[in-house]
């Protein structure tokens, strides 16, 4: 039952992370795939690309630990949510689903950046001299061109949140029902010598993964021997 509710927990976490995360990353992967016109504006795009990319190469656990300081009750932050709600940000579930976002948000916006980059500016320009609106042109012509780019950042966000360990273990602990994710209770079993429910859960997330990979390249390379 403990296991059951580790995956439940996970799955939860990865669909409500990439979720917001496909939200919020689709105009700030457009503004960074844009040509910018200043070297103001090129130095800052630089600096977000640098910022969005830095998870990638942090420590879990560093970035774990700054924000374990963020969601203290001293910060502003962890002070302001315990006003505004009544309980911790640290060891909770919107705990989790913050770090999450931090964590997974280069597997988001990445994707969605190279796609949108190589859309054709002739073929903005077309659209838009034909006095199509913003959104008619993103439903229009940015998103049928992009599928693939969409397809791919949240399987990629989605996986990746899944697998999780040194932040979640840093700001989530491991309690039970509340914050064990799939990856704890795997490291719980190997460290109690619990070999076979460990191999149970980790042959399993790495099916899953496997076949969510497969559908994403089988997706890509179909699209692109359409074209």
């Amino acid at each position: 039952m403990s296991d059951l509710s580790a995956i439940l927990i996970t799955l939860k976490l990865a669909l409500v992370t990439t979720s917001i995360l496909m939200l919020v990353c689709v105009p700030l992967a457009w503004w960074l795939a844009r040509p910018q016109q200043s070297k103001w504006s090129q130095n800052i795009r630089s600096l977000v690309e640098a910022i969005v990319a830095l998870p990638l190469v942090l420590p879990p656990t560093v970035l774990g630990f700054y924000l374990l300081l963020a969601f203290s009750p001293d910060s502003w932050l962890g002070e302001g949510w315990i006003q505004l709600t009544g309980s911790s940000l640290a060891f909770s579930f919107s705990g989790l689903v913050i770090g999450s976002l931090i964590y997974s948000l280069p597997f988001v916006v990445q994707p969605l950046q190279a796609t949108f980059a190589a859309i054709p500016l002739s073929t903005l320009e077309v659209s838009r001299s034909m006095g199509t609106s913003n959104w008619a042109q993103f439903s229009r012509v940015i998103f049928p061109m992009s599928k693939t780019g969409f397809i791919g950042a949240f399987s990629l966000g989605f996986a990746h949140t899944l697998g999780e360990f040194g932040v979640v273990l840093m700001i989530g602990g491991n309690i039970s029902d509340q914050t064990r994710v799939l990856s704890i209770a795997i490291y719980d079993h190997v460290e109690t010598l619990q070999f076979e429910q460990a191999h149970q859960l980790s042959i399993g997330l790495v099916i899953f993964s496997l076949i969510l990979l497969t559908l994403l390249y089988r997706t890509k390379n179909n699209r692109v021997g359409f074209h």
